[in-house]
Formats: structure tokens, C-alpha cells, sequence
């Protein structure tokens, strides 16, 4: 199979300036370090503060990987908020490789149902713990 050349946009929010570009910075040092790809361009752009006194800065990032679920594993890896596939064009894909593409994509999603679960559970639960100390009841 041909090379699948992607082309992702990063984007960090966050304070202060200096811990927003260096996460940045990190998230590329560990996509070069990936031996699965070929990182072969990069465009950062400028950390801005916003409105909201948060800093906020992203990149381009290009590379290319021989398989489709290497690119689907950083779109959950590291969440860009685009990603484009330049090539090929027409990209064939065998439909095993789509279903262990999905199968892998639900896994995941029901992990992060399981852990948003946990966390609702424990706040429901702090809050009545909450409302007992105070002998308010809390907003829900």
C-alpha cells in the first residue's frame, strides 16, 4: 500500500504562555519520535493570549504512515482539531481494516464513557457528602 500522507492541526490552550509552547513543542518532539510515521513538515504559529487571559497556539503538522490505523491512533492520541488526508486520493481500504479501525474506535469510546461515568458518579457522590458538612443542598 502507498503511503498515507496526513496533515494535522494541533492546537494547545492553556497558562501560562511558556507551559502552552512547551506542550506544544512536546506533542511534536513525540510524533517525530514516532518510528510508525515520517514527520515531514511542520508550521507553528505564534502563542496569542486570548480574551479570557489564556494563552493559545498551534501547528500544522504533515506526515506519512503506512496504515490507516496509525492515523486514526493519533487523532485519539493527541485529539487535532482537523485532520486531512492528502494521499492518495482514492484510498482503498480493505473492509476488515475498516471494521478493526471501528472496533478500535468504539473500544476506546467506551472507555471514556467508563471514565466520564466514574467521574459523574464521584462528584453525585462528593456533592451529598457536601451537602451533610454544610447541611446545605447543592446546586445539581
Amino acid at each position: 500500500m502507498k503511503n498515507i500522507v496526513t496533515r494535522i492541526t494541533v492546537e494547545v490552550l492553556g497558562s501560562p504562555k511558556e507551559h502552552v509552547e512547551k506542550a506544544l513543542k512536546s506533542v511534536i518532539e513525540k510524533l517525530k519520535g514516532d518510528d510508525q510515521i515520517k514527520v515531514t513538515n511542520i508550521q507553528m504559529f505564534e502563542c496569542k493570549e486570548m480574551d479570557n487571559k489564556l494563552w493559545s497556539t498551534f501547528a500544522d503538522i504533515e506526515f506519512e504512515t503506512k496504515e490507516l490505523k496509525k492515523v486514526l491512533g493519533i487523532c485519539f492520541d493527541y485529539m487535532p482539531s482537523t485532520v486531512e488526508i492528502l494521499d492518495p486520493a482514492g484510498l482503498e481500504v480493505d473492509t476488515n481494516e475498516v471494521a478493526d479501525l471501528l472496533n478500535d474506535m468504539l473500544t476506546k469510546l467506551h472507555k471514556y464513557s467508563l471514565v466520564l461515568t466514574k467521574l459523574q458518579t464521584e462528584n453525585i457522590y462528593m456533592m451529598k457528602e457536601l451537602e451533610k458538612v454544610s447541611g446545605k443542598k447543592t446546586k445539581k
